[in-house]
């Protein structure tokens, strides 16, 4: 029986899935994060293989026509020796054809089975790309913490903590986000001077990466609409500027970020274009897997995209 193969391999956990031509799952697998950006690269494909492999068991390897793998971090394979170890691990799976695409596309493929269109990206970080033929041919944003990521996790924790540190020097009463900003750094809000201090200690005693953590505490303050409101300007301006003038192909949205406050105000002024949220990167890879195998003509059972 022919069959394809598809694998979304993020930082925190890799799935994969065996499907037949007629869109039968004949097999899933799971195992932690492939991202080789997030963890080291044996550590990612020894967790790739163990996914893969799983979903394989029971079925002949020589029997898939086409694997696709959408990976957060694929860009690492272009160093020799971290590709040589994915090809290795390919090999070790008995997969003929492994064709690594990048987790935007797949994630795109994932909510609509249009080949063209936006898909804009906001979780830890945030970037918008431009989506033909089923592959992402160009960006806008994307740059990391330290140059961007507007409207991202890290940048709503990052005003989070701001926005706090400039209301401990005021006299005013604290908010809401103030309060649980506090809170969740462990600091005592009594001496504002020392919370200030305290504040700025534990927001720089760690990697700045880590100031997404506060992201959460954005989306459920009452006082907290300005910064949502500026996150989603910064992330509807990515998502347009991706897109060509009068474009009217879909706009999926992928991120913990757009599936709250955010997303909705994204949304809101995303308003008259077809706007889709990603359900599950794994059966985008199998899609794009199937596209590779049978053509343009095949088909696959997507899971309900949310419309708006």
């Amino acid at each position: 029986m022919n069959f394809v193969v598809g694998v979304d391999a993020g930082g925190t956990s890799t799935r994969a899935i065996a499907v037949a031509a007629d869109g039968t799952v004949l097999g899933t697998g799971r195992s932690g994060g492939g991202n080789p950006n997030s963890h080291p690269p044996a550590e990612a494909a020894a967790h790739l293989a163990e996914a893969v492999g799983a979903c394989l068991r029971g079925l002949d390897p020589q029997d898939a026509s086409a694997c696709v793998v959408g990976m957060a971090g694929n860009s690492k394979l272009t160093d020799p020796a971290v590709a040589a170890l994915f090809e290795t691990t390919w090999q070790r799976l008995g997969l003929r054809e492994v064709l690594v695409l990048s987790d935007a596309e797949v994630a795109f493929a994932s909510a609509t089975p249009a080949p063209e269109g936006t898909v804009l990206i906001a979780g830890t970080g945030s970037i918008a790309g431009r989506i033909r033929k089923r592959r992402m041919v160009s960006t806008v944003g994307g740059y990391g913490w330290l140059l961007g990521d507007e409207g991202s996790a890290y940048w709503l924790g990052r005003e989070a903590v701001r926005s706090t540190l400039g209301a401990l020097e005021t006299d005013g009463a604290l908010g809401d986000l103030a309060e649980s900003v506090l809170a969740e750094a462990g600091v005592d809000g009594s001496d504002r001077r020392r919370a200030w201090q305290q504040l700025i200690t534990v927001a720089n005693a760690e990697a700045p990466i880590r100031l997404a953590r506060f992201a959460p505490l954005v989306s459920a303050a009452a006082d907290a609409g300005p910064i949502l409101d500026r996150a989603a300007e910064h992330l509807t301006a990515i998502a347009l500027a991706a897109r060509e003038p009068g474009e009217d192909t879909p706009v999926v949205l992928v991120g913990s970020v757009l599936g709250g406050p955010v997303g909705d105000r994204v949304r809101a002024r995303l308003s008259g274009l077809d706007v889709l949220t990603s359900e599950d990167g794994v059966y985008g890879a199998a899609l794009l897997a199937a596209v590779e195998a049978f053509g343009e003509g095949a088909t696959f059972p997507l899971p309900v995209s949310r419309r708006v």
